[in-house]
């Protein structure tokens, strides 16, 4: 599909123009890993935020690494929202980000958003391209459900690439696809989910093993591993310490076995990789 541009608020627009991020512009690109499958992805001029987990816990899975500092979003541009799921669509973070930046949603989510935020709501589906702040923005597809359970709208699980000076890929939750190696060696980044948030995972996750086959047919410059050592069921941590642990070192080993020629960062919630 032609791109477009995403709408936008134009009164929060003067509002970070006056106030813009420190190393903004042309041939910028770094990767803030703030836990889970929540990320802050910078390329040039744009800051985006993925799938907004902020709180320090939903019912029994409680958060195990310090909470996200809230001046991280004090200028957004916008928010990616990857489906429906209550760990990546997470209302009461949504309502905790500052300003009016555009909410990038699965086609089929949008009003259930709407009414929770300020800024504007776009719905988006496979195949759709905006333009957010001269940056390219695709969706892609992921294999994974996108019904907000247990009765909540239904909407496609998407993933992202983000394109200008480096171009960074996240797929939102998914299971490894043959649809993948369509982007690679297009990629300085891939973020891969490596796990989940508990002991074990269900269908629709890439383990360690599977997300390395992942980073092998997309050929990034960098694989992070993501969606893993934030969340856990409470009091399991001391029985069962090593899925909370284990994924990202694992997948680490798995791609110098299966695709030894990309590197990897395994990166702790808080830590950012420039990719300058």
């Amino acid at each position: 599909m032609p791109p477009r541009a995403a709408a936008t608020d134009s009164r929060w627009r003067a509002v970070r123009a006056a106030t813009p991020a420190d190393r903004q512009g042309a041939a910028h690109g770094r990767v803030t890993f703030l836990g889970h499958s929540t990320l802050l992805l910078e390329v040039d001029d744009l800051r985006i935020l993925t799938d907004p987990l902020l709180r320090e816990g939903m019912g029994p899975i409680r958060r195990q690494v310090r909470a996200v500092l809230p001046e991280l979003f004090a200028d957004l541009d916008a928010v990616f929202v990857s489906h429906g799921h209550h760990d990546h669509l997470d209302l009461p973070s949504l309502r905790a980000i500052p300003g009016r930046p555009t909410v990038i949603v699965p086609r089929g989510l949008g009003r259930l958003v709407a009414r929770e935020v300020l800024g504007p709501v776009e719905e988006v589906e496979p195949g759709d391209r905006l333009s957010i702040d001269r940056v390219h923005f695709e969706v892609v597809p992921a294999a994974h459900s996108g019904r907000r359970e247990p009765l909540g709208p239904t909407g496609p699980a998407l993933g992202c690439v983000v394109r200008g000076s480096r171009h960074i890929y996240f797929p939102g939750d998914t299971d490894l696809f043959a649809g993948m190696a369509a982007l690679a060696g297009s990629l300085d980044a891939a973020l891969l989910p490596v796990w989940g948030w508990g002991p074990t995972i269900g269908p629709g996750h890439m383990d360690p093993e599977r997300a390395a086959q992942a980073a092998a047919l997309l050929q990034p410059r960098i694989a992070v591993p993501i969606h893993w050592g934030t969340f856990y069921p409470a009091g399991l941590r001391r029985l069962r310490p090593a899925p909370l642990a284990a994924p990202g070192p694992m997948f680490a080993e798995a791609v110098a076995r299966l695709a030894p020629g990309i590197a990897v960062r395994v990166l702790a919630p808080g830590e950012s990789l420039d990719l300058d």
